[in-house]
């Protein structure tokens, strides 16, 4: 392709070396897990997706319990977070009793999609039509039905909690930089001198994309936009403007300051990106900031909190204990506390890794009483982000 055409953008590589039909790195390998490239929080620990379907449950009981409730997730993995918020779901029934719960996962990977169906279902699934939104479909182990789609727009709509975990970050990036000539695209190349290595080069002059991409009152030199991820906020915001529900998204990333943090991930070591492309993850760090933006206003937005105060407020510590006190064995009490260690701790998780969330605006204000000294029912805190009040 660059043979043929020249140089390509960031993302058009990103998009080729993750999701290429024959050769991508997510739909030939999809390497999660110990095993794989990556490691992500669900696979450390249960406490932490038992935690997020706390959130999700405590959320719907502070919008007043709406009768159905849809459970959406982005790029789901294997399925485990979805393992353990159904498992809380199961364990609060009581609660959920009069509620229609179903299960949506967004997913392009065939064979992610397939190591979904086996965790959540045992298997238990058919294929649809080609005219059905949902390619797949099934009934989970908790009796819950559950669908695959490969689009957002594919999911119904209706009142739903939205999950992007580690999802964001491995959207494509476009990468600029500021020159004397001004913003500059950065560009993925062959090298003249190794024919076979590719390398990084400026656009000669602007691309459609720095035009688009670059706010006027941008301070960095160096900046990265995902405008894939810009248009999945905005379908969300509005879909929660519409339906109500919320959106949790949880990912490495920062508020409108960082510059260079595109990298690769292969055998849990650190990878060249340009290097062997379609061998390992590639990701950057989300721009909060940029996805607050996208918001529009249609919905509220909360964040980014760090990881282990977001724990923290939703009861980890609590939760940790009941663990140990239930455990028997040492090895199993060794393995809690070292994965909350891996949750926790701000040099591994607990620092680098964000919750961020979008709300509908009267979940944070009384639409009629803008005026807060007159609030005789005061609205329960947003958990996670504030302490969670268990009643």
């Amino acid at each position: 392709k660059l043979r043929a055409s020249g140089p390509v953008t960031v993302a058009e590589y990103m998009r080729e070396a993750l999701t290429n039909p024959g050769q991508g790195y997510y739909t030939c390998r999809g390497g999660v897990g110990e095993s794989g490239d990556f490691i992500t929080s669900p696979e450390i620990s249960q406490v932490f997706g038992e935690l997020i379907g706390i959130w999700y449950i405590s959320e719907w009981m502070a919008m007043g319990k709406p009768n159905t409730f849809q459970l959406v997730e982005l790029g789901p993995g294997r399925g485990t977070l979805t393992e353990d918020i159904l498992r809380v779901f199961k364990q609060l029934a009581s609660v959920l009793s009069k509620c229609d719960v179903s299960v949506h996962l967004v997913e392009v990977s065939p064979k992610l999609s397939e190591i979904q169906a086996v965790m959540l279902t045992g298997g238990k699934v058919q294929p649809n039509p080609e005219d059905k939104s949902a390619y797949m479909e099934g009934i989970t182990k908790t009796g819950i039905p559950i669908f695959w789609y490969r689009d957002i727009q594919d999911v119904p709509p209706g009142y739903s909690f939205y999950l992007a975990h580690e999802f964001f970050d491995a959207l494509p990036i476009h990468k600029f930089q500021r020159t004397e000539k001004g913003w500059r695209e950065v560009l993925v190349d062959i090298d003249p001198e190794v024919p076979d290595q590719l390398r990084f080069v400026l656009s000669p002059s602007r691309t459609p994309a720095t035009q688009n991409f670059i706010q006027p009152e941008e301070t960095r030199d160096h900046v990265e936009v995902c405008p894939e991820a810009g248009v999945i906020v905005q379908r969300l915001a509005s879909r929660i403007e519409k339906d109500g529900g919320a959106a949790l998204v949880a990912d490495y990333g920062h508020d409108g300051t960082k510059t260079d943090t595109f990298r690769g991930f292969r055998n849990h070591k650190l990878h060249d990106v340009l290097s062997a492309p379609g061998t390992a993850d590639l990701t950057a760090d989300v721009d909060f900031s940029y996805l607050r933006k996208m918001a529009q206003g249609r919905a509220a937005t909360l964040g980014p909190i760090k990881q282990r105060e977001f724990l923290k407020n939703m009861g980890i510590d609590l939760r940790l204990q009941v663990l140990l006190q239930n455990s028997g064995d040492t090895a199993t009490r060794k393995q809690l506390l070292h994965s909350y260690d891996m949750l926790m701790n701000p040099e591994k998780m607990g620092d680098c890794f964000n919750f961020f969330a979008l709300l509908p605006h009267h979940r944070l204000v009384h639409p009629d009483k803008k005026d807060k000294s007159d609030s005789k029912s005061p609205l329960p805190p947003v958990a996670g982000f504030n302490e969670l009040l268990l009643k």
